[in-house]
């Protein structure tokens, strides 16, 4: 959980300030079985940044926290992915805005759903509780203790 912590904090000096924090939660690991359960938080943040230095800022955080790939799905230290900006659609060979997988993975839903249920997804026009229950996910998702968070 230490890792959460540093991220967070890292992440209100260089990236600007978090408005709301979802629990953590405790994810069976996706796309590769055999490995340790993953831990998920979404923050929602207000940020000066443009989508694309959020990203840059996103990574270099990711970096002094000791971010190691292993490869697709694999275990790792930490991982920010940007689910959402604003309204916006991006694609392009940077960034895809928003976030592809998030109607497919409950470990996004969940906590986002805790965050800010009724923000509506710009392509799909529903409203992350809807894209929850309609998640295709049967992997389980539970929030930690609230005191880790």
């Amino acid at each position: 959980m230490r890792v959460l912590d540093d991220t967070r904090i890292l992440i209100k000096e260089k990236v600007g300030k978090i408005q709301k924090i979802s629990f953590v939660y405790e994810t069976e690991p996706w796309g590769i079985r055999n490995q340790p359960s993953f831990y998920n938080q979404v923050l929602e943040i207000q940020t000066g940044l443009s989508p694309h230095d959020l990203l840059k800022s996103l990574q270099d955080i990711e970096n002094e926290i000791g971010k190691i790939k292993l490869g697709k799905w694999r275990e790792r230290l930490i991982d920010i992915d940007i689910l959402y900006y604003d309204q916006l659609i991006i694609d392009d060979e940077y960034l895809t805005l928003p976030h592809p997988e998030i109607q497919n993975r409950k470990f996004t839903l969940i906590p986002m759903c805790e965050v800010n249920p009724d923000f509506i997804h710009p392509i799909f026009n529903n409203i992350q509780k809807e894209l929850l229950l309609k998640c295709p996910d049967k992997l389980n998702v539970w929030p930690l203790n609230t005191n880790l968070v």
